[in-house]
């Protein structure tokens, strides 16, 4: 089993894909200078980069336990005879993957212990390739949990985390600016950079919108798709944007957030709400959850 586990967690497509990125970026960096826009800010891109460093770390005994759990469920599989790695079942696992991704990601929006783990993701007010290698930290905790479902349905562990590799890598160029449109056909079916801008907006009109990874197509259907409209241009970062740009203020702020607003509440159950209820919930406050927000101001 070691042995197996060990030569997933070495076969990492997107480790492999890190100087095309870095060259991307590089690009991207020149494109922002010839077109005088402020693309990236000195601090806030150093921040991202070590954010970077630091997931990759954290990441190491979750990934490793989260791929030991899928040999398990795999093992355990009645299907796993069934699954091959040709391509008809390599397409299933697209799709599956993808929904799956969906799933984990307005998990991440919708749950406020889960988010405190991917706001650094979020938390910085600039959109580029820099600020997709700024990875949510404490995510990585729990992401795994999610993709054993799909060892339990037959699919082989490499399988799925090469699907998991293959979505992050796709997932890197949504974060720019410097592509303004795709064709209609394909912004009706695919993510891409306009959908994911709408994703990293604080508007009230796009929060907690465009979960996915590659195709848009559950946002549409599962009713947490919007748009991306000129006359209402997307402002990056949280809704109370943090002022520090210190690595473990960008990384774990948000926990220190939820734990005040955990001691603050006298009643259990509102201390588990705390943990489980949507980022804006309060006890004694304003109720600030996006779906409220987006009703007050006539958006729903």
């Amino acid at each position: 089993m070691f042995d197996r586990v060990m030569t997933v967690m070495q076969d990492d497509l997107v480790l492999l894909a890190l100087p095309a990125f870095f060259a991307a970026l590089g690009v991207e960096l020149l494109w922002g200078k010839k077109q005088f826009r402020p693309v990236y800010e000195s601090q806030d891109f150093w921040a991202s980069m070590r954010i970077m460093v630091l997931t990759v770390f954290v990441d190491l005994l979750p990934k490793l336990g989260g791929i030991f759990l899928m040999f398990l469920c795999y093992d355990l599989s009645p299907l796993k005879d069934t699954v091959s790695r040709t391509i008809p079942w390599w397409i299933v696992l697209f799709f599956l993957d993808d929904l799956t991704y969906y799933l984990f990601h307005r998990a991440n929006h919708e749950v406020r212990w889960m988010w405190a783990g991917h706001s650094s993701h979020h938390n910085s007010q600039y959109y580029n390739l820099g600020t997709a290698l700024r990875q949510g930290v404490g995510e990585r905790v729990a992401k795994y949990l999610f993709w054993c479902p799909l060892a339990l349905l037959g699919f082989d562990p490499v399988m799925i985390v090469t699907m998991m590799s293959i979505s992050l890598i796709y997932q890197y160029w949504l974060h720019t600016e410097a592509i303004d449109r795709m064709p209609k056909w394909y912004e009706f079916i695919f993510n891409t950079p306009s959908h994911h801008r709408v994703h990293h907006g604080s508007n009230t009109r796009y929060l907690d919108r465009n979960h996915a990874a590659v195709l848009i197509i559950w946002d549409r259907l599962l009713g947490t798709f919007s748009e991306e409209l000129v006359s209402e241009p997307v402002r990056y970062g949280l809704t109370q944007n943090i002022t520090s740009q210190r690595v473990l203020d960008v990384a774990f702020g948000e926990y220190g957030n939820m734990s005040r607003d955990v001691k603050r509440a006298a009643r259990w159950q509102d201390k588990l709400a705390y943990l489980f209820k949507a980022p804006g919930w309060s006890h004694d406050g304003p109720d600030k959850r996006s779906n409220t927000l987006r009703q007050e101001a006539g958006l729903d």
